[in-house]
């Protein structure tokens, strides 16, 4: 089966679809070991691995391209892909579409901030009119090559302009052609429940630790109306938390032995990354 056609098969089952973020190919990689059947990569995750910097927009097409093309060339699993706010006008969104397409993610979503965005659970936002999205969502789903491939609506309208016009804003994105709505940063759970039970399109949520949302379990948000969830940040800040924690280990003691029960090692790692495949390919050659 494409991944395009499972990716959307998996959004439309009765069974909530949990995806958890990558950082980079590796991280997708354990994704997938760990038994997830698809996986995010969002701009926050990449802008923290790629330069180390926040998610106020600091990345370009090109760069968000070539880390979603290394991810989905990583793994067996549906890729699905932050594309900001599509890098532009209608034109510009056409051309996303296209290379992300040829990148072999199997869908992304577009947004209606206005750039440079920021970080959905951050201060400042600012949103483009309802016209201008729909117009972005229109010419995203005629260019699609594949009719299967996800072309998601993200709104941050709900900080700006309350529940009911985003609620508007994602059910015109839906008729407009949109496959599934993402709103960002509902702040409370009859926000969720009001979101989940008025848009007429598979909704997803995003359980952020320590964002704006409040954290549900996904038989919780399945049972609200939820057909999907992203845990798009938590494998980058355990990595982070566990770097941290590793350092000082090398700092304050010289080795890390009292850290080895919470480190992958050698052997591990080469198993983790695929080395006997790659040495059994190289043999089947002579």
């Amino acid at each position: 089966m494409k991944k395009t056609s499972l990716l959307k098969q998996l959004i439309l089952s009765p069974e909530i679809l949990i995806m958890p973020g990558a950082y980079d190919a590796l991280s997708a990689r354990i994704v997938e070991q760990s038994g997830f059947n698809a996986v995010v990569i969002g701009g926050y995750a990449t802008t923290a691995a790629l330069l180390g910097k926040p998610d106020v927009g600091l990345l370009g097409f090109s760069e968000m391209l070539n880390h979603a093309r290394y991810v989905a060339g990583a793994v067996e699993i549906p890729v699905f892909a932050d594309a900001d706010t599509g890098y532009g006008n209608v034109t510009n969104v056409q051309r996303t579409i296209r290379e992300y397409e040829r990148a072999g993610v199997a869908g992304l979503f577009i947004e209606d901030q206005v750039f440079p965005k920021r970080c959905g659970h951050m201060e400042g936002k600012e949103v483009i009119s309802v016209m201008e999205m729909t117009a972005k969502i229109k010419g995203a789903v005629d260019v699609r090559e594949d009719p299967e491939f996800i072309v998601m609506a993200r709104t941050d309208a709900l900080a700006i302009s309350g529940l009911e016009e985003t609620i508007d804003r994602a059910n015109r994105y839906a008729e407009a052609g949109a496959d599934a709505i993402f709103v960002e940063a509902p702040r409370t759970e009859t926000e969720l429940r009001q979101l989940a039970r008025k848009i007429e399109a598979p909704l997803f949520a995003s359980m952020l630790e320590g964002g704006k949302t409040p954290a549900f379990i996904p038989a919780s948000l399945e049972e609200m109306g939820f057909k999907g969830v992203f845990f798009g940040l938590s494998t980058l800040y355990a990595a982070a938390w566990a770097t941290r924690t590793v350092l000082s280990e090398i700092r304050d003691r010289g080795n890390t032995e009292a850290f080895l029960n919470r480190m992958i090692t050698f052997h591990e790692f080469n198993a983790l990354a695929g080395l006997a495949q790659i040495r059994e390919n190289e043999q089947s050659y002579g």
